[in-house]
Formats: structure tokens, C-alpha cells, sequence
């Protein structure tokens, strides 16, 4: 799949720089509102009745903030956390080892839980409701089940596919929240926040254009603003103005409803050759040499969401807001 700077996957690269910019208290999370203060009351009512706080279930698309979010529960709690992912615990015993070695009120932080095999889930059912864990030593006729006592933790899963988690491990999650895409608004304060700590000097409508062509996600933002950042220096006077962001922006082949290249390609090849009519996924995928899932899983769901494309049980079809949006005259079948 072809490289993109607007893309929501985590890169190496990304890993690093984010490390700098995560708020670490609720007071600096910017955005999330009903989920800042929904937690800002669970966390505050564990404290007062010294327990471990509900495990928690962060649900929702890539580059949101989940991650931060878990790090900052842990900090709100004053406690340590415990990162891994779901393909990263391949056997029960990779997850004795972990919840082992926590301290009491201690958070476990489990990314891309659906991912979780079952046979590590039937393992994590006890730890989660009892805080004990079931092993099984020896194998044939000589095997026995040895419990082992657990110290109260907090299991925060974090997934962008809720509905791929089975109903037992969905149901043992005492709070259940969900992270939407960001408007404008706490886009452009995230950019101006991290524009502050890449020591960069923007002004409010710079970080607006930023904002506006980050895809609601802060991740893509992070990272367009650190490619404007490099263009001001290079370009520039090093101060990210509005002509240098569009400039910049313009380059990158990010327009002003962040389309890239390819959402170009994908979208104006249905237009040009199809005029209206009903695409389906596989030719889609001729047309832009990509594999379906590819379209289904990483490009479509941009266009869904803000209305140009839609999905018929004859096939996609490109919507009259993004005939408008490239001026070309609108073909109704």
C-alpha cells in the first residue's frame, strides 16, 4: 500500500514525536469533552474509596488519542501502566507474566485488543472479574489447575473495532467509552499546542488551515504540521503563516477537505469513467491498483464519513458534494 502523510496508521516515526506532544492530566487532553468528564468522576470516586478504577474500554477510529488517554488515566489514578498489544501475547503465560508483575491500582494497557487470541481470553475472564488467574501445570493425567491471587488492577483496552470483541470479554468492562473524530476547533488548539512545544511560531488562522485538512484526526495534524514546520524553515523565515501552511499544504497534495492524491484518483476515475453509475469494489481496485480490502478497510471510510461516496447493493457511488467539490457537472443515473 502506497505511503501517505494523511494516513491513521502509527508509524516508527510518528512513535516518537508523540512521545513529546501527549498531555499527561485530563486538564491538558484537549477535545473528548463527555469522555474527559465522564472519567474526571470515575477516577475521582475510585481515589475517594481507595480501589482500582473499572476497567476500561477505549473504542474508536485510528489517531484519536487512545493510547494518550490510557497514560493519562494512569497518571490521573497515580499509578504506573503496562503497555502491550493483543497480537503481542501470543500464550497464556505471556499473560501471567504481566499481570503478575503489577503493583496494586497498577493499569494494564492492552492496544488492538480484539486481536487477543481465545484461549487468552478464557485466561483473562478470572483476572479481570476475581483478580486471580487460573494456570495449568503439567500436562496429561499428572496436570492440575494452580490459582494464583492477583493485586486489583485497572485492564484498559483500547480498539478501533468494538464489534470484533466477543460479548464475554465486552461485557467484564465497567466503563465503555468512545472517541469521535475532532472538529475544527480543538484541531486548531492541538496545533497550536504542539506548535508551542516543536517551538514553532503560528498564528490562529495557520493552525485553523492545519486543522482543517486533518482528517478530525490529531495524529494527521501532528504530522502535517511538522512537514509545514520543515517548509517554513526551508522556504521561509521559520514563522508558519497562512500562505506558507497552504503552500505547504498544496504540495503535499493535501486539499482543503485533507483528500490526498489518491482519494483524487479514486474518486475522479469513478467520475470520468462512470458518470453516476453504480462502481463495484473490485473494479475500483483496477482503477486505482489496490487491492478491495485496501479500499474498504483504509480509503472508504474518509469519503463515507463526510458524504462522498456512498455504498448501494449495486455498488459504490460518488455523491453530488464531491462532483461539486472537483466542478464537474453532476451525472445522476
Amino acid at each position: 500500500m502506497e505511503e501517505r502523510i494523511i494516513s491513521t496508521e502509527i508509524s516508527e516515526f510518528d512513535e516518537r514525536f508523540e512521545q513529546s506532544l501527549r498531555p499527561q492530566y485530563l486538564s491538558q487532553y484537549i477535545g473528548q469533552e463527555k469522555v474527559k468528564n465522564n472519567l474526571d468522576i470515575f477516577v475521582k470516586a475510585a481515589k475517594m474509596r481507595k480501589e482500582s478504577l473499572d476497567h476500561v474500554l477505549l473504542y474508536g477510529p485510528p489517531g484519536l488519542g487512545k493510547t494518550t488517554l490510557a497514560a493519562v488515566i494512569a497518571n490521573e489514578m497515580e499509578v504506573n501502566i503496562r503497555m502491550t498489544s493483543g497480537p503481542a501475547i501470543e500464550r497464556p503465560g505471556d499473560l501471567a507474566a504481566i499481570v503478575s508483575s503489577l503493583e496494586p491500582g497498577d493499569v494494564l494497557f492492552i492496544d488492538e485488543i480484539h486481536r487477543l487470541n481465545r484461549s487468552i481470553e478464557e485466561v483473562l475472564y478470572p483476572a479481570m472479574e476475581d483478580f486471580c488467574l487460573d494456570i495449568v501445570v503439567g500436562k496429561g493425567p499428572s496436570a492440575r489447575s494452580v490459582r494464583l491471587d492477583l493485586p486489583p488492577f485497572t485492564l484498559i483496552g483500547a480498539t478501533t473495532r468494538a464489534g470484533a470483541l466477543s460479548a464475554p470479554l465486552r461485557d467484564r468492562f465497567g466503563v465503555l467509552l468512545r472517541l469521535d473524530y475532532y472538529d475544527n476547533q480543538a484541531l486548531t488548539e492541538i496545533v497550536s499546542r504542539s506548535a508551542t512545544l516543536f517551538e514553532a511560531e503560528i498564528d490562529h488562522p495557520s493552525a485553523g488551515e492545519i486543522a482543517s485538512r486533518s482528517r478530525g484526526t490529531p495524529r494527521i495534524a501532528n504530522r502535517l504540521l511538522k512537514r509545514v514546520r520543515d517548509f517554513a524553515q526551508v522556504r521561509g523565515n521559520g514563522i508558519i503563516s497562512i500562505d506558507t501552511a497552504q503552500e505547504a499544504l498544496e504540495l503535499m497534495q493535501v486539499d482543503a477537505l485533507g483528500l490526498d492524491h489518491i482519494d483524487h484518483k479514486l474518486l475522479l476515475g469513478m467520475i470520468e469513467r462512470f458518470k453516476g453509475k453504480p462502481v463495484g469494489l473490485d473494479t475500483i481496485a483496477a482503477i486505482i491498483g489496490e487491492e478491495s480490502t485496501t479500499i474498504e478497510e483504509v480509503y472508504e471510510p474518509y469519503l463515507l464519513q463526510i458524504g462522498f461516496l456512498q455504498r448501494t447493493p449495486r455498488g459504490r457511488v460518488v455523491t453530488k458534494l464531491a462532483y461539486d467539490h472537483f466542478n464537474y457537472p453532476y451525472f445522476e443515473e
